[in-house]
């Protein structure tokens, strides 16, 4: 099969590779369509991710299609169904998951090579997240399941009340599924680098958005938008160190910080430790997503009460891989939906 390996920064080839077959407890897909992420672009352009990947490998972790193949012990599935795999599957026996805190698992399986004509997914997975695509859900919606995953997971750990003033940095697809899932419970506000992202925020709900290269001083902007204030609640989706210190100025006393963007390995931001104990904020880092959201996103999907295909910029073959990540680089993308067994 064709397949798309990384191999180190921005160094991305495809190759003929083995088809896989599937292990015991185990499935294979056929990728009807891999959509590509803010956190691929990430990897592609450090070169690695320190939890997910080991270079050489295969790349993506979106996606949507049908079972081609079957391990014989899988009871609950056939060749033809139409399903998207969670790119992980916590191991239900550790620490944290003793605890159901599955995205701390200390055992994560997780699962790359979307961008392929086939995927393998691995048992763990099978067991725990793989759903069935309702008919009416194209995979091209169906893939985003895995990312407003984690957003929702985000969007629980965020303390955040009906009516709340909240403050979003970053306008890139997981910013913008931010918008989708709080802002018709609160008053959203988006601050990013492109306006027409923005446009999708304000079709998303957002009350206002700002084009951050056109003011001076963001928290300063808050402020003026709470009455003095700051945000009830921050979220940071960016994974820019220098935004992280933005999100903290951004919040008024009490206020929950959301840092959701992951930032560059062995980086580090200053914290001001009277604003953080006297103003009583709450500072948090969150990761990944759980089986109980991957499930919640998947109906939120299907429900079609969020018009998230305004996320899918442009449909290309696998060919044509290298050039979407170089337009996702010039942001002249959001997410593209790669369609590996199309010519």
């Amino acid at each position: 099969m064709l397949a798309a390996l990384l191999y180190g920064q921005e160094d991305l080839r495809l190759e003929t590779v083995d088809d896989p077959t599937p292990g015991d407890g185990e499935v294979v897909i056929e990728v009807g369509v891999a959509t590509t992420c803010g956190t691929d672009l990430k990897v592609w352009r450090r070169g690695g991710h320190a939890k997910m990947l080991k270079l050489p490998t295969l790349f993506g972790h979106e996606a949507a299609g049908r079972i081609v193949e079957i391990d014989k012990s899988v009871k609950n599935w056939k060749i033809g169904d139409r399903v998207v795999a969670n790119n992980s599957a916590p191991c239900m026996q550790c620490f944290f998951c003793k605890r159901q805190e599955f995205s701390l698992c200390t055992d994560l399986s997780f699962n790359n090579g979307t961008f392929a004509q086939y995927l393998r997914i691995p048992s763990a997975i099978v067991q725990h997240n793989l759903l069935p695509i309702p008919d009416h859900v194209p995979d091209a919606i169906a893939a985003m399941t895995e990312p407003l995953a984690c957003v929702l997971h985000g969007v629980a750990r965020s303390n955040y009340k009906i009516g709340d003033r909240i403050v979003l940095l970053g306008d890139g697809a997981i910013g913008l599924m931010f918008v989708a899932a709080m802002a018709p419970k609160t008053e959203f506000y988006v601050f990013g680098g492109n306006d027409d992202r923005l446009e999708i925020a304000k079709k998303f709900g957002a009350a206002k958005t700002f084009n951050y290269r056109q003011v001076s001083d963001v928290p300063e902007l808050v402020k003026e938008l709470t009455d003095g204030w700051g945000a009830d609640v921050v979220i940071e989706a960016t994974g820019i160190p220098s935004a992280w210190e933005t999100a903290i100025a951004c919040a008024r006393p009490g206020a929950t910080v959301n840092l959701f963007g992951g930032c560059p390995r062995n980086t580090a931001i200053p914290v001001n430790t009277e604003q953080l104990h006297y103003n009583e904020l709450t500072l948090k880092g969150v990761f990944h997503n759980t089986p109980k959201f991957v499930r919640s996103a998947l109906d939120l999907l299907a429900s079609g009460t969020i018009p998230f295909e305004l996320l899918i910029s442009d449909r290309q073959p696998l060919q044509n891989l290298e050039q979407v990540f170089q337009d996702m680089k010039q942001r002249k993308v959001i997410k593209v939906a790669i369609e590996p067994n199309e010519r």
